[in-house]
């Protein structure tokens, strides 16, 4: 087994098929930068954990079927798509629930507490700016052009909103799995509501009214670090371009300097080196922000800007570790 032990290598968290990683990794390998990949959804089967707390701090080993690293070689950490955290098949429910818990809190917690490596992101600051509320709250403080937006379980004043901003549209507070009760992946497209379309069910749990924004054209901003990669979106056939992706165009073009400002501010707010934000582009040019994906998709552009974005990141992952190559 390959034992990275003896310098400072990348960590990445991620499930077995995450393609987004493939190409970060890829890149890391051709500049052999030492890389070991984690899915936390393998433990305990198939990653061994000693984790070691003394006087120097945290130390001691992981081990995966290929590969073993010191918890303190762990120049960068890369946190993208892990799968969910499980136990060994053959505990009882309660056992794998409670199992599965220490697994989280445990094995999640020492790679969440790994001394000196550079984050991106770190899955705990990932977790803060998830929550749409503060998301658009945060976007305000920071100066970006955000719609008027409703958070509400009450139809009487969905109604309003929706009579008042209109066109409104629905969207999800988060897109979840948990939709249709069984394991396909289900997603709720963002649509114009009419205020007769809103009925009582919205009083069964929290919904999100927006106006919707006359817009020419989408962006994808996808931020590292300080380098900004804002991909105009153009063809969707209605407002919710993730509906058919072959009938896109994508094209690099500059950050306004005031967005540009406004987001690294917004990063900054919730502690994030990655980001990847949605707006929408209307007549006047104003960019309007829908939300901020701290650990969003980017590898289905285009390859000539699939492969800066990969490069930034590898950057970000491999110049973080030179402190543990001085020591």
């Amino acid at each position: 087994m390959p034992d990275v032990d003896r310098g400072p290598a990348v960590l990445v968290v991620t499930r077995v098929d995450d393609f987004t990683a493939d190409l970060v990794i890829k890149e890391l390998n051709e500049r052999r930068v030492p890389v070991v990949r984690l899915d936390p959804g393998e433990f305990p089967a198939g990653v061994t954990l000693n984790a070691v707390l003394g006087e120097t701090g945290l130390g001691g080993s992981l081990r995966t079927t290929t590969r073993r690293i010191g918890l303190d070689r762990v120049r960068s950490v890369y946190w993208r798509r892990p799968s969910a955290y499980s136990s060994v098949k053959a505990l009882s429910e309660p056992h794998a629930d409670w199992s599965a818990d220490q697994a989280r809190y445990g094995l999640g917690g020492v790679l969440g507490a790994l001394t000196g490596a550079h984050y991106v992101n770190h899955p705990w600051r990932n977790r803060d700016a998830e929550y749409k509320p503060a998301q658009l709250a945060t976007a305000v403080q920071c100066g970006l052009a955000v719609p008027p937006t409703l958070l509400t379980n009450d139809p009487e004043r969905a109604r309003q909103f929706a009579s008042d901003y209109g066109p409104a549209v629905y969207k999800p507070v988060r897109n979840t799995d948990h939709l249709g009760g069984d394991s396909r992946a289900r997603t709720v497209w963002v649509e114009e509501v009419d205020p007769s379309d809103i009925n009582k069910g919205v009083a069964s749990t929290v919904h999100l009214f927006q106006q919707c924004v006359d817009k020419v054209a989408d962006v994808r901003l996808t931020v590292v670090g300080n380098l900004l990669f804002a991909v105009r979106i153009d063809g969707a056939p209605g407002l919710d371009w993730r509906r058919n992706y072959n009938a896109l165009s994508y094209t690099l073009i500059e950050t306004p300097s005031k967005v540009a400002d406004a987001v690294r501010a917004y990063l900054a707010a919730f502690g994030l080196v990655f980001g990847a934000f949605d707006f929408g582009l209307d007549h006047h040019g104003r960019w309007w922000m829908y939300e901020c994906n701290p650990n969003g998709q980017w590898a289905w552009f285009p390859d000539p800007i699939t492969e800066q974005i990969a490069v930034a990141l590898a950057d970000q992952l491999a110049h973080a570790g030179r402190r543990h190559e001085r020591s």
